[in-house]
C-alpha cells in the first residue's frame, strides 16, 4: 500500500483524538465546581458505603472470574475456526486439539479448586 491509503485511517484518529481533547478540556469549564464531603464520596449504586474495602474475596469469586475467562476466549477462538474450518485443513484442525487441550487443563484446574461447589 502506497502512504496516501492511510489517509483516512490517520483523519479517523485524528478527529478521535481531537473530540476527547475537546471534551477534556472543554467540559470541565462548562459544569460547576462545588466540592464537599458528601460530593466527594464514592457511590456505588446508590447503598451508603460501609467498611473497609479491603477485605479477603472468597476463592469462589475468584474461580467464578476464570471460570468466564476460560469460556470467553474459548467462543473467541472457535468462532473463526468455525467458519473457516474448510480452508484450514488438518493443519487447523490440530491447532484447535491443542488449543481445546490446554482449555481443558484450565477447566480440570478450577474443578480440581472447588469452583462448582456452592455450599461449602
Amino acid at each position: 500500500m502506497e502512504p496516501s491509503g492511510y489517509f483516512p485511517i490517520i483523519m479517523q484518529a485524528l478527529v478521535a483524538l481531537g473530540f476527547v481533547a475537546l471534551v477534556l478540556i472543554v467540559v470541565p469549564m462548562l459544569g460547576p465546581r462545588r466540592k464537599s464531603a458528601k460530593k466527594d464520596e464514592n457511590f456505588e449504586c446508590g447503598i451508603e458505603s460501609q467498611g473497609n474495602a479491603r477485605l479477603p474475596v472468597s476463592i469462589k469469586y475468584l474461580m467464578t472470574a476464570i471460570l468466564f475467562v476460560l469460556f470467553d476466549v474459548e467462543v473467541i477462538f472457535f468462532y473463526p475456526y468455525a467458519v473457516n474450518f474448510r480452508e484450514m485443513g488438518f493443519e487447523g484442525f490440530f491447532a484447535v486439539l491443542l488449543f481445546v487441550a490446554i482449555f481443558l487443563i484450565g477447566f480440570y484446574y478450577v474443578l480440581r479448586k472447588g469452583a462448582f461447589e456452592w455450599d461449602k
